[in-house]
């Protein structure tokens, strides 16, 4: 290898020194904290644009037109570039769901030594696909040195796509943390009804880029380039401005949404969490005045027929006359057909209770993958394995309002709350979240599931009712505009208003028709016109 090659090779080996690897998982922290920032409670999405553009820059350095000149390039700029990825996504994920650790150390028993690694091995395991993301990105860059910052935005936007894509649906889906949830606030927004998270998150990472290219260029000397990939920043920002609004009013209902603060510990336990829970929740149901009352996931947390003599009973009488109804949280079922972790919907003049059955399971939590039987054992989770609802589940109907329960961390999947929207006559008019993330005690989970309920208000512009155990419990308007709310780790009923919809946006139009396909195909035939192009005869033009 000639001098420059070899100054050229280090120059390269540099870049992933063990420091700039330390820069990569550093941000990776500030994309996690862009989501909910601790103590602030909101989403800073100007560190998230910050640290991807670091690591497109850096993922662009490592695939120099130098490291081309030596024997099988690209699979050093491959390497260089999954590694970089690598180390950024690990660090991202571990920051943004540490809290996991909780749920499997202080209430499932878990080892703590076992429980960190449980979470460094799931954070470090999803973000192979962000890996794969940075190998490509990095050989396509390897092929094109002087690719401009427009075309870098693309590639780089279309690959991290795919793989937010890939962590959100293979193997059940893990989506929590998406890119898009750091936008609620900010002037990408708007595209949500357009788009939903994942679009949000593709263009997050095309401005990302065009930033990151302003920079490059004005250091440079670069003036004009700088002015003109900031131009499309501001077009990229200033677009959603001109959005219509895409639903209309079906009314208003009183609402109260419980929150009974059992702590977890004692959620299960006879003696003390059970009976204050049954009395608390009891109380509140017989004496509120609401139009409609919720309480959250396993708010009963027994079977029906585990209850005391008469508690049920005398539910089903209280809001089988008068102008009231109820949404409460329990497990249904019996060892021969399962069982569910459930939504009951009582209501005057209805035969039958209204069931719903939560879909999307937890892992771990809510089911047993295969060959993981061993790895729950090591934990004490009560009711740990649930049979799954269906997918496309009818809408609780009182006074003119169709209710769509959801339950947990199913409103992550904005593309299965969309199934519901398929006909405009059967739409939803409001989304109703029951939640007990008490699992990950006084942390920072709490305010990014709340970034989530606003991101999924946004897409089906729809306001959501949050009723959770120990919060966050709210009032999300159309808009994704946090009505009211309860403090978190309180005991109490929120009492309010809400305006339920008609209509739907583009984004519950093409999703409910097609999925996320459409999106994924975009960033395919994105990756394929830069491979189709890369192959062509070096002669071409």
């Amino acid at each position: 290898m000639s001098t420059g090659g070899r100054a050229a090779e280090g120059a390269v080996g540099r870049g992933l020194s063990p420091g700039v690897l330390a820069w990569a998982a550093g941000a990776g922290c500030l994309h996690a904290w862009s989501l909910a920032v601790p103590g602030l409670g909101q989403p800073v999405w100007g560190l998230q644009l910050g640290a991807l553009g670091w690591l497109v820059d850096r993922l662009r350095g490592v695939a120099t037109r130098d490291a081309a000149q030596a024997p099988a390039g690209w699979v050093r700029a491959a390497a260089r570039g999954a590694l970089l990825a690598w180390v950024f996504a690990t660090s991202a994920l571990a920051a943004t769901f540490w809290w996991l650790f909780i749920s499997m150390h202080v209430y499932g028993g878990l080892a703590a030594p076992l429980a960190v690694a449980a979470v460094g091995a799931l954070a470090g395991g999803l973000a192979l696909y962000y890996a794969l993301a940075g190998a490509v990105v990095s050989v396509c860059f390897w092929r094109f040195p002087g690719m401009k910052w427009s075309g870098a935005a693309l590639i780089f936007a279309a690959a991290w796509t795919l793989a937010e894509l890939a962590r959100g649906r293979l193997l059940t889906g893990f989506p929590w943390g998406a890119g898009g949830y750091a936008h609620v606030d900010g002037p990408l927004a708007g595209y949500a009804p357009w788009l939903g998270v994942y679009g949000m998150g593709a263009l997050a990472a095309v401005v990302a880029t065009l930033l990151a290219g302003a920079i490059r260029a004005g250091r440079g000397g670069g003036v004009g380039t700088a002015v003109r990939l900031l131009a499309g920043v501001a077009a990229v920002a200033l677009l959603p401005l001109a959005s219509p609004a895409f639903t209309r009013s079906a009314g208003e209902m009183s609402v109260a949404l419980l929150q009974g603060n059992i702590e977890q510990g004692e959620k299960f336990e006879p003696a003390r969490g059970i009976v204050d829970a049954l009395q608390w929740y009891g109380e509140r149901l017989r004496d509120s005045r609401a139009s409609l009352v919720v309480a959250p996931e396993t708010a009963l947390p027994l079977l029906p027929e585990q209850l005391p003599p008469g508690y049920f009973e005398a539910l089903e009488r209280r809001f089988a006359e008068g102008e009231q109804a109820a949404l409460i949280g329990l497990p249904l079922g019996n060892p021969v057909e399962g069982y569910t972790n459930s939504a009951l919907g009582l209501a005057p003049g209805r035969a039958q209770p209204y069931r719903y059955d939560k879909h999307h399971l937890v892992p771990f939590g809510e089911f047993i993958p295969p060959m993981f039987r061993w790895f729950v054992d090591l934990m004490h989770i009560p009711l740990g394995d649930f049979r799954r609802g269906p997918l496309q589940a009818s809408a609780f109907e009182w006074e003119g309002q169709r209710l769509a329960p959801n339950i947990c961390y199913e409103d992550l999947f904005g593309e299965e709350l969309a199934v519901r929207f398929a006909r405009a006559d059967a739409a939803p008019t409001a989304l109703v979240n029951l939640s007990n993330i008490a699992w990950f005690g006084d942390t920072v989970a709490l305010a990014q599931h709340l970034q989530i309920s606003r991101l999924r208000a946004l897409e089906l512009e729809r306001p959501m009712l949050r009723a959770t155990n120990t919060g966050v419990t709210a009032v999300i308007d159309h808009r994704g505009r946090v009505q009211a709310m309860l403090e978190p780790l309180t005991r109490g009923v929120l009492e309010a208003r809400f305006d339920g919809r008609v209509g739907r946006t583009p984004y519950a139009r093409w999703v409910a028709a097609w999925g996320l396909w459409p999106l994924a195909l975009v960033c395919f035939g994105v990756l394929l016109a830069v491979a189709l192009w890369g192959c062509r005869p070096r002669g071409v033009a």
